[in-house]
């Protein structure tokens, strides 16, 4: 199943996913306070104000009313519930739960000197009533559908068509049966999960709004999967301290997938998927949360609220506790987690071997042993509820296509770029042969208050995020292109969106290409090339500095970014970008010897610069390099260690040229090949 990545969430109108505005449900409503009086009035005009001159000066001054005490809030199962048919909350019921506190009556108070304001008129929604407690017998009116209740919600590594925004908008729509179906699913699969129970809300308690998020479910080919709805929280509204306190959880880097992928190439490893069901709702918490229930299905009274024992989407701890919760099943079973990267898991026991990737509730396994792989799936479904998707064919909006006979696999995401083509209407364009103009120098020069207003119509922002996925899963031959447009995210002009539209044209020709993994024997596991483009930068005058690591014929880490500061020398732009492939370097060597694959030999790093060569293995060029940070030493102490092995290699043969700069088309028919580009 599809995350919210976070490599770039990921929307037709197409911006990036503000969660306040997210759940808004279409604006301003005039959504009265039930106002309670002891002795309602009827509707009469309000009084003149008076000033306080003119106030009768005989009256007596009003007594302060005594604090009342508070009982212990009850707890209320839904078995318990006092359901009435009138109990069902309309539109307009929304701050029922502020306006009508749980305890006893306050103490009467003396009459108040003007009559009390008449109660607000209740306003009714014309939506379909329903007896609480018999949600499941409704049938939602799918001649109901208006398309403005439609927007683009666009999640990490998705660039699917429209779905429902809101609750009422899917109830709406062509296909509301089967939004409600969705709904019901995941209401039961909460409560048999025991993720909440009804209580009534205690005085002076915080509650956190709930809401619905749709999403059309898609098969690798673009076919229709299913409709999924969930439950989140709006967490947006939680304390810091009080709601929660630690909330990070980590989830793999791509290239670790990518190296994962690559070793199953090799050793002939099989690849197996695992979704579980509602993952996050097998989260303990450990703060007391109190949610609305969820729209369209409420039960008992307007102060009946969840309080949630489990952690659910939407919650800022829910994704930690989550985790917490698998690496305590996975650990039980045997399997220990790798320290290179704390989201991937690896069983070692003998000749049995299983290596699990986690992608939030995407669990992959990795092994040459079927009986072992079976095994694990039955353990794991003592503790959650999943679904066994057999072998891995799309992951994160990834195909990925195995041959064992062969020993290669596959990464391509043709229809993550036919659907980005369609979004921007770029999908008639015509093709060209390079990620961006060659030789281009686009600057962040302000543009003309005319191209400012133009620019807004733009959605530039959004097809750089969209772009920037697809750069950091499996495309590097456009690495660069997207990080050099999105220098100018904060301001940009016509000339930055042409050059947008120049790289979707070169997708258009280079949609088919799959990232490949060929299985070998080398006895040297990757090799590292690295290259700056010294002073590229037209604005600031700082360069770029690129890596790419080849692990079996396949790119699985790279890099094109921006140096931090001017360096004064292209000796100095090489050996920086150098210090940044060596970490990388050394990365590898680490997670590939908790895999089982140490070494006993040095890295080999490409580089194109003799200077910055000399610079990594001893002392020289003092005149030119004496003020670089210490830090910058450290690739120095790798190498003379034996761990990182600098090695000339010439401009035209380096793969990481391409990471620097916009190449010619000669460079790139070069280095797409290298990289395990083809179609």
């Amino acid at each position: 199943m599809d995350a919210i990545p976070a490599f770039g969430d990921v929307h037709p109108t197409p911006t990036y996913l503000d969660v306040p505005s997210f759940f808004d449900d279409g604006g301003d409503v005039d959504r009265p306070t039930r106002v309670l009086h002891p002795n309602p009035q009827p509707d009469v005009p309000p009084p003149k104000s008076q000033s306080p001159s003119s106030a009768p000066s005989d009256l007596p001054p009003l007594p302060p009313s005594p604090e009342p005490s508070l009982p212990q809030t009850p707890r209320v199962g839904s078995s318990q519930l006092p359901l009435q048919p009138d109990d069902t909350l309309s539109d307009s019921d929304d701050n029922y739960l502020y306006a009508t506190p749980i305890g006893p009556a306050p103490p009467s108070t003396p009459p108040s000197r003007h009559p009390p304001p008449s109660p607000p008129h209740i306003r009714r929604g014309d939506r379909i009533r329903k007896v609480p407690g018999e949600w499941w017998k409704v049938k939602h009116n799918a001649k109901m559908a208006v398309a403005d209740d439609f927007q683009e919600v666009e999640f990490a590594g998705s660039v699917s068509g429209p779905d429902p925004r809101t609750y009422k908008a899917a109830m709406k729509a062509p296909d509301a049966e089967k939004w409600k179906e969705a709904c019901d699913t995941e209401v039961m699969n909460l409560i048999a999960n025991g993720t909440w129970e009804l209580v009534e809300l205690p005085p002076g308690a915080k509650v956190v709004d709930s809401g619905w998020v749709f999403k059309v479910k898609l098969h690798a080919d673009g076919s229709l999967e299913r409709h999924r709805s969930r439950i989140v929280a709006k967490g947006y509204s939680q304390r810091p301290g009080y709601d929660y306190t630690e909330v990070f959880a980590p989830t793999f880097r791509p290239a670790s997938l990518r190296l994962i992928f690559a070793l199953a190439a090799r050793e002939g490893y099989k690849l197996r998927s695992l979704d579980i069901s509602s993952a996050f709702t097998y989260g303990e918490l450990d703060e007391v949360i109190y949610m609305r229930q969820p729209e369209g299905y409420h039960q008992g009274g307007p102060n009946v609220v969840c309080r949630l024992h489990k952690s659910l989407y939407g919650l800022k701890q829910s994704a930690r506790q989550w985790n917490k919760k698998l690496r305590s099943v996975l650990e039980d079973l045997g399997f220990e987690r790798v320290q290179s990267d704390n989201s991937i898991f690896i069983y070692s026991k003998g000749d049995v071997k299983i290596i699990v990737p986690v992608f939030i509730d995407d669990i992959t396994l990795v092994s040459k042993n079927d009986a072992a792989m079976d095994r694990t799936v039955k353990d794991l479904q003592k503790h959650f509820k999943l679904r066994d998707l057999g072998d891995t064919s799309f992951l994160l909006s990834v195909q990925v296509k195995q041959d064992l006979d062969a020993h290669t696999i596959s990464l391509s995401q043709t229809h993550y770029i036919d659907e980005l083509l369609k979004r921007f209407g770029m999908n008639d364009c015509n093709p060209v042969r390079s990620p961006l103009e060659p030789g281009s120098n686009l600057s962040g020069i302000v543009p003309t208050p005319s191209e400012v207003e133009d620019m807004r119509k733009v959605p530039y922002l959004s097809a750089v995020g969209s772009l920037q996925y697809l750069a950091t899963m499996t495309r590097p031959d456009i690495a660069f292109a997207v990080s050099y447009l999105g220098r100018f995210n904060h301001n940009p002009a016509p000339a930055h969106w042409t050059a947008v539209k120049h790289l979707l044209r070169y997708l258009k020709g280079t949609r088919d290409y799959k990232l490949v993994y060929k299985g070998n024997d080398d006895k040297e596991l990757f090799v590292t090339y690295s290259d700056a483009s010294h002073g590229g930068c037209h604005d600031t005058g700082r360069s770029t500095g690129g890596y790419v690591t080849l692990v079996c014929g396949g790119a699985v880490g790279w890099s094109s970014k921006r140096q931090p500061f001017v360096t004064l020398s292209s000796t100095e732009a090489e050996y920086v970008a150098a210090v940044e492939a060596g970490k990388e370097i050394m990365w590898m060597r680490n997670i590939l010897s908790e895999f089982g694959y140490p070494s006993d030999y040095a890295s080999t790093l490409f580089i194109d610069n003799k200077s910055g060569i000399d610079v990594a293995k001893n002392p020289e060029h003092h005149g030119r390099m004496k003020h670089l940070d210490l830090r910058f030493y450290w690739l120095r102490d790798a190498v003379q260690s034996s761990l990182i092995f600098p090695v000339y290699v010439p401009t035209k043969q380096q793969v990481a040229d391409i990471f620097t700069k916009p190449v010619s088309i000669q460079t790139i028919d070069f280095a797409v090949p290298l990289m395990g580009l083809s179609a």
